[in-house]
């Protein structure tokens, strides 16, 4: 019976890498123990509560019940499926030439977006199609259905179409863009009249929208200014900071924004123009239209950014900045606008929350919220806009979904655990970017770095 020498088919150093690598130590079983351990993890969150008469009652009941061992059978489940149920077993010089196939052509989706890139017409029809079914099918939806479409899905897509342009494009890690949102809605409160201070002149809601992108842009500029020469863990401290900084502001500027108490009877939508009259009413499909047209209008004006000199000059500095301004790219300048223009739609989301609440305070934007925006990102795909708008859905949808069979408490915690397992078998997100799939390939050959936003090569400044 022949044997297939796999070093054959590979590089010389990665063929002496797989030579020294213990079976306990490849990449499969790395995953598998990686899937036990959030079994454990899910049976200890999920388990007993503790008490103060006995502190380890609830590891004790976790490790000597049943409950360890379903986790343990759903996740090492998981494993044993995604590593040999879903495709057959092949010879390894078969994975071998398998594994330097263009990861954008892998999978389902990735032959279904390879169809649609290749043929314009089907790009097209499918994104009429797609855009009719979203105007059409929430109308048939419950109540409830179409609030969480407004009030979560729609708006926190809009923020995610942001964050995507910081975190995706340009490569700068920013854990407190909620703040932006925090500013919209502020803008909202002070230009409708409905803050302690008056305003110049009292504005229709409408006109509230290009005001506050330009306070967002402003703000923008204003965390991008000083934070020009940080990347990595210190960004993302920073703009953490800058979260608190808007939080506290908000909370006890009493003054200024109404402190703990926020601002109230904000006003909603209204059109009086050339004898046309309509008000936005508490029900949420109005304004799930309104924000379907400014989702659209806000992909359609990010998608010619991306490919455009600035897109290109983002992308730059997302791979390798010391390059980038050796080449000439101003990069100071291309920061900046990625923090500005990655804010402007949190004013538009701002506005139309606002209004639709009528009611704001402090403690409606928590840090949590940052958080959950940048997890819809890199669940969806950073990079990608259908990718973001993908992640964001599901994992709004999650929670509202569990809900009726899960603790309030627990329900994040099953996000975790999904996220854990799209970390281990799909880093790349439900719908990736060509590059972001690019540069995973190469980070897993050993010529490259998968993560956008890592060191450069030529160290920190």
């Amino acid at each position: 019976m022949s044997t297939v020498d796999t070093s054959k088919s590979l590089t010389p150093s990665a063929a002496a890498k797989l030579r020294r690598t213990a079976w306990y130590q490849t990449e499969r079983f790395s995953r598998l123990w990686a899937m036990i351990a959030l079994g454990v993890l899910l049976a200890l969150v999920t388990g007993e509560q503790g008490n103060t008469r006995d502190i380890f009652f609830s590891i004790e009941s976790t490790f000597t019940g049943p409950k360890l061992w379903v986790c343990l059978a759903l996740t090492v489940g998981v494993w044993a499926l995604r590593e040999f149920a879903a495709t057959p077993i092949k010879g390894a010089a078969t994975k071998a030439k398998e594994s330097t196939k263009s990861a954008t052509s892998a999978g389902p989706l990735g032959s279904l977006r390879t169809r649609f890139q290749s043929d314009k017409r089907l790009k097209l029809g499918g994104i009429a199609v797609l855009l009719i079914l979203v105007l059409v099918i929430p109308s048939g939806l419950e109540r409830t259905w179409q609030t969480v479409l407004v009030d979560q899905i729609a708006i926190f897509a809009l923020l995610a179409i942001g964050l995507n342009v910081v975190i995706g494009w340009a490569g700068l890690l920013d854990l407190g863009f909620f703040a932006f949102f925090a500013v919209g809605a502020y803008s909202t409160a002070y230009w409708t009249g409905r803050l302690p201070i008056e305003p110049p002149v009292v504005l229709n809601n409408f006109w509230v929208i290009p005001v506050a992108v330009v306070t967002c842009l402003i703000c923008g500029l204003l965390l991008g200014a000083p934070t020009l020469r940080l990347r990595g863990d210190y960004l993302a401290i920073v703009t953490l900071g800058f979260h608190e900084i808007i939080y506290l502001v908000a909370k006890n500027a009493d003054g200024l924004t109404g402190g703990p108490q926020g601002a109230r009877l904000i006003p909603d939508f209204s059109i009086d123009f050339a004898g046309i009259e309509y008000k936005w009413s508490i029900k949420p499909l109005p304004y799930w239209y309104l924000l379907v047209f400014f989702i659209v209008l806000v992909i359609i004006l990010f998608s010619r950014l991306e490919h455009s000199r600035v897109g290109r000059a983002w992308t730059a500095i997302r791979e390798d900045e010391i390059a980038a301004a050796a080449n000439g790219v101003n990069t100071v300048q291309f920061k900046l606008m990625a923090f500005a223009i990655g804010a402007s739609t949190s004013g538009v989301a701002g506005v139309i929350f606002t209004s639709k609440y009528g009611y704001i305070n402090p403690e409606v934007f928590p840090l949590l919220q940052s958080i959950l925006i940048l997890a819809y990102v890199i669940f969806g795909g950073m990079g990608s806009i259908p990718g973001v708008l993908i992640g964001t859905a599901i994992l709004v949808w999650l929670p509202e979904a569990l809900k009726d069979w899960v603790d309030p408490s627990d329900r994040y915690m099953y996000l975790g655990a999904l996220l854990v397992i799209m970390m281990i078998y799909r880093p790349q997100g439900v719908w990736p970017s060509r590059r972001r799939q690019r540069e995973l390939k190469m980070a897993e050959e050993g010529i490259g770095d998968a993560d956008a936003m890592s060191e450069p090569a030529g160290g920190k400044f």
